[in-house]
């Protein structure tokens, strides 16, 4: 099984999201750390993830095989995270078979209604409860 995480920007979400992952799920899942940037991709990598790729191509190729994609809402806006997030990267996001799992963090100028306001930290348990339910782990 593969989880694939996806942040830009300094990677500071997706590297809590690794985290926690690799803390609750079991040491045979294996997590991608899918940076925009090198910068993203670092931090992920120092959260523990198996493998770590950074750019347009790499998350394109990376998520065929996931089981999940995770990360921010803001992956599959095209030109999200101040043009980080390129219209293929969010397209193959759309077109990949995974599970997505977006946490509701939105950049200026959008809301998306009818969510709870909940801190981070709890998204993020609150995904990987998703997946631990969803693939039986």
């Amino acid at each position: 099984m593969i989880v694939a995480v996806i942040d830009g920007m300094g990677g500071g979400i997706g590297s809590k999201i690794v985290s926690a992952l690799r803390d609750e799920l079991p040491s045979y899942v294996e997590i991608y750390a899918l940076g925009t940037n090198s910068a993203a991709t670092s931090a992920m990598m120092k959260s523990r993830a198996n493998k770590g790729a950074t750019g347009e191509n790499a998350v394109a190729v990376s998520i065929r095989n996931a089981s999940v994609i995770i990360g921010p809402v803001s992956i599959m806006m095209p030109n999200a995270m101040m043009g980080e997030i390129t219209p293929r990267i969010a397209e193959s996001i759309m077109l990949a078979d995974g599970l997505k799992i977006l946490l509701p963090i939105m950049q200026e100028n959008y809301e998306i209604v009818g969510l709870e306001n909940k801190p981070i930290l709890l998204l993020i348990k609150d995904a990987v409860e998703r997946i631990k339910k969803e693939f039986n782990l």
